[in-house]
């Protein structure tokens, strides 16, 4: 039996958040991608709360198509907002999304713009 790719998408999911947790300290950066938009949020997973989100989708008022640049716009913008709150160092998840292309450029995206992981 063939395993989807969602569903492998799931397991590498799995296996990724049993190492890595957000805590109040280091919150954990999670990337979601979809065919059309990207989502970013800075998670604390021990209270619960979201503490930044940033996608392509949220903009002044205007939608971005998804490219690599525009995903790079988008960890820029997550980096802006958690270093308005004080958040300097998270943890990386990428959601069992190969780290490549989209996912990639976000990542560098928050580091150019003062995050560090």
């Amino acid at each position: 039996m063939k395993i989807s790719r969602d569903d492998a998408r799931k397991k590498r999911k799995a296996r990724i958040r049993k190492k890595v947790n957000g805590s109040p300290e280091k919150p954990r950066l999670v990337v979601f991608r979809s065919n059309k938009h990207i989502y970013a949020q800075i998670v604390d997973d021990l209270a619960g709360v979201t503490l930044a989100s940033a996608s392509t989708l949220s903009g002044d008022g205007q939608k971005f198509r998804l490219t690599v640049d525009n995903a790079k716009t988008i960890g820029k913008k997550i980096a802006e907002e958690a270093i308005k709150k004080d958040i300097t160092t998270v943890v990386f998840d990428r959601n069992g999304f190969v780290y490549h292309g989209r996912v990639k450029a976000l990542a560098e995206g928050a580091r150019e713009a003062g995050l560090n992981f």
